[in-house]
């Protein structure tokens, strides 16, 4: 939780209490602006995101390479390699089901975790469009990862 001052029309700013660690999308569920099934969607995309690490890294990657218990062990599990590249082909594949002019904001409040109205400031789109495209946009989601 946090504490933000919150200035309006030359009144008095009043401060306000924010959860800090709440998704954009999960703002906009909470508060009905998007479906389950859209919010679902939206949670299976950031989740593909991440395990595919194609987020900036901020510190280097000390994981090392798995060590198998057992001589000449069997490839019965995917190494983390094979789990990567798997999330990685979702995640395109369900940003191309989107679409084109989709997206875009899909990627920015998903998985970025951008609020919606710098995604649509940075878009140049009019307050509110966003949340029609991205709701738009999660549907295609839905439909892609087969999400009833």
């Amino acid at each position: 939780m946090g504490d933000r001052a919150s200035p309006k029309h030359g009144r008095p700013a009043r401060s306000v209490t924010v959860n800090l660690a709440e998704s954009p999308l999960g703002w906009l569920h909470s508060r009905g602006l998007v479906t389950q099934r859209q919010f679902d969607a939206g949670e299976r995309l950031r989740l593909d995101w991440e395990r595919a690490e194609l987020a900036p890294r901020m510190t280097m990657a000390w994981s090392a390479a798995p060590v198998s218990s057992r001589r000449g062990g069997s490839g019965a599990g995917i190494d983390p390699s094979g789990a990567q590249i798997d999330a990685k082909r979702r995640f395109h594949s369900a940003i191309d089901a989107a679409g084109p002019g989709l997206s875009d904001i899909l990627w920015r409040v998903v998985c970025s975790g951008e609020g919606m109205r710098e995604a649509e400031t940075a878009l140049g789109w009019p307050a509110r469009a966003g949340k029609l495209v991205l709701t738009l946009a999660l549907d295609r989601v839905a439909d892609y990862y087969r999400i009833g």
